[in-house]
């Protein structure tokens, strides 16, 4: 079944729509809370909530991407179950990841002038200038929170490669997030 039909379930109210739904991609979004929270009766709990939050968000929201828009759900839900269950549970890949991005941010020195950026829109923004390659490794490390390692093998490519790839993406961040902030400095 495609995701419009699921979506279309979904509208009529169809419970049998999650179950299709997570046939169709829990072990999906298993997996991304899994890496998350470093847990599987978390990342369970995650991917349990995330379906009751998926039958209460669809009607009215209607995903362009329902597969996107689900593991955006569970990701969010299992970085809240992390942030709860404080440091002591993090998995060490998460707990990286998050620290270079947040690296980021402050090496930016933008902390105060971000405040009113939509960085949703600067992140899809910045994705879609990366190559294709370059934003797989992006997502893979930054959203799934996979590691080095497991992206080097997914694709088939050195862990080198990745580190290289992935150090040049967050300069890149970093350059496009202290352009936003003077631009909003100036304003």
């Amino acid at each position: 079944m495609d995701d419009s039909q699921i979506i279309a379930l979904l509208f009529k109210r169809d419970e049998s729509a999650l179950g299709i739904l997570c046939e169709k991609y829990g072990n999906l979004l298993l997996g991304v809370a899994r890496k998350i929270t470093g847990d599987d009766s978390d990342a369970e709990e995650c991917l349990s909530d995330a379906m009751l939050n998926l039958w209460n968000a669809i009607p009215p929201a209607r995903p362009e991407n329902l597969r996107a828009y689900s593991c955006r759900t569970v990701r969010n839900l299992a970085l809240k179950r992390l942030e709860y269950s404080l440091a002591k549970k993090r998995t060490v890949n998460s707990n990286v990841a998050l620290e270079e991005l947040e690296a980021v941010i402050s090496d930016a020195g933008a902390e105060e002038r971000l405040r009113d950026v939509d960085f949703s829109l600067l992140i899809s923004d910045f994705l879609d200038g990366l190559g294709e390659e370059s934003r797989a490794m992006f997502m893979k490390r930054y959203f799934f929170m996979d590691s080095v390692k497991e992206i080097a093998r997914d694709l088939k490519i050195s862990e080198s490669k990745v580190k290289s790839a992935l150090h040049r993406a967050r300069n890149r961040l970093k350059k496009t997030v202290y352009e936003e902030a003077a631009k909003n400095y100036k304003e």
